[in-house]
């Protein structure tokens, strides 16, 4: 059973913007507090953004500032909005819990990929 889908990933320029979305067949979705993960070629995946139950965040240094992670627990929806993207954030893009002990299995990610 497919548990997390992403999606909205694609090629864009230098200082462009994109929106991710993750669709995920999870009981008590609400329950979890949820991430973006990214994993650059030959780097090891890396937590970009995460938002608690309560809908704090938190971000990655790297994305400060560019990078907006939200939720709507109504449909099960996780979303990063990717403003003033770099060739940097170049990456395989995928959401799950945030505690190791709460993870489901890897989706297959969304593909970005930021180049001129």
């Amino acid at each position: 059973q497919v548990q997390l889908v992403e999606s909205g990933g694609g090629l864009v320029q230098p200082g462009g913007s994109l929106r991710l979305s993750c669709e995920a067949s999870v009981a008590f979705f609400s329950a979890y507090a949820m991430g973006w993960y990214r994993q650059a070629p030959g780097k090891q995946r890396e937590l970009v953004a995460s938002i608690t139950t309560a809908g704090n965040t938190n971000y990655a240094d790297s994305v400060k500032g560019r990078f907006t992670i939200s939720r709507d627990n109504a449909k099960k929806t996780l979303y990063l909005q990717m403003n003033s993207l770099k060739p940097e954030d170049t990456a395989v893009y995928y959401c799950n819990m945030v505690a190791t002990a709460n993870r489901r299995p890897w989706g297959q990610g969304t593909q970005v990929t930021v180049s001129s």
